[in-house]
């Protein structure tokens, strides 16, 4: 899960920049589905890949408009099947 913390009045710059060049998400990073705030000041993407230096490839494209925190996930089937130790 990648949180966008949109830099304080970015975010017609950053729909802007999506507008004229796309997400720039490099091969092998899988964007699955994203949503924004109520605010439109933070933006929540799932993405899937098993390289992070393509989520830093990504997060170099943006960060001069957006802070940026990255967080491992897992479903919660599979969180509970690690809970019970399977």
């Amino acid at each position: 899960m990648v949180v966008e913390k949109y830099k304080p009045g970015t975010a017609a710059q950053i729909y802007e920049r999506v507008k004229e060049r796309g997400r720039m998400i490099p091969p092998g990073l899988e964007y699955i589905d994203s949503w924004v705030d109520m605010s439109v000041s933070k933006c929540f993407q799932l993405m899937n890949t098993n390289d992070r230096a393509l989520l830093d490839e990504r997060i170099g494209c943006w960060n001069d408009l957006v802070e940026f925190e990255v967080v491992q996930v897992q479903s919660s089937s599979d969180a509970a099947k690690s809970a019970r130790g399977q």
